[in-house]
């Protein structure tokens, strides 16, 4: 489990593809400082399996469902990633629960600066459109967010913002982004479980009024 605070921006060193899987190896000097066989990693919100490490790197298998279900099937060499070690018990929850499971990939559709802080639209599946809501958390790259906006049911394209403030925008690779630019998405865990549970209600109902 994850929180979504992003502890450093971590440099690909390789990315050793093979038929149905990848090894990705990443420059990461405080997440590799105390990692360990088998530890999770969260690698632009993708956790990963630690499977060899050195004093400043470390090596995680990437299966075929996190390739195609993310953005870490196009990293380059150089490229810059999002890493937050796994939460310990007893932690801070300085963000939301964050699984690391993401729900896919989302869509930069424009950049608006503020004064002090910059706001981001991304493309929504309508798929998970029920699962964002305004002021709700949101996982972008593995970074936690609050919705500041979102579009209406009945709009044709749906998308939602997010405000990043100057720490943010500094400390995690969405400074860059760009319109255009994708991101792995992760919904909240919590409007998973209630939008999951409504679907059971209509059975759950008949069900009680037969017992």
């Amino acid at each position: 489990m994850f929180t979504g605070i992003i502890e450093e921006q971590g440099e690909v060193l390789a990315w050793d593809a093979s038929a149905d899987a990848a090894r990705l190896t990443v420059r990461a000097p405080l997440a590799a400082s105390d990692a360990r066989h088998g530890d999770s990693i969260a690698v632009s919100g993708v956790c990963l399996t630690v499977v060899d490490q050195g004093q400043d790197w470390f090596t995680a298998d990437v299966m075929a469902a996190s390739i195609a279900a993310s953005t870490l099937g196009g990293v380059r060499v150089g490229d810059r990633v999002n890493l937050e070690r796994a939460a310990a018990l007893g932690d801070r929850l300085g963000g939301h629960i964050v699984q690391g499971h993401v729900d896919g990939t989302t869509r930069v559709l424009s950049v608006q600066d503020g004064s002090a802080w910059r706001v981001l639209r991304f493309a929504l599946d309508r798929d998970l459109a029920p699962l964002v809501a305004r002021k709700g958390s949101i996982a972008i790259d593995g970074t936690s967010l609050t919705v500041s906006a979102v579009s209406g049911a009945d709009e044709p394209e749906q998308w939602f913002e997010v405000s990043l403030i100057p720490e943010t925008l500094r400390a995690t690779t969405l400074g860059g982004k760009a319109p255009g630019d994708t991101a792995n998405l992760e919904t909240d865990i919590l409007a998973r479980q209630v939008l999951r549970s409504r679907e059971f209600e209509p059975r759950l109902a008949v069900e009680g009024v037969r017992a």
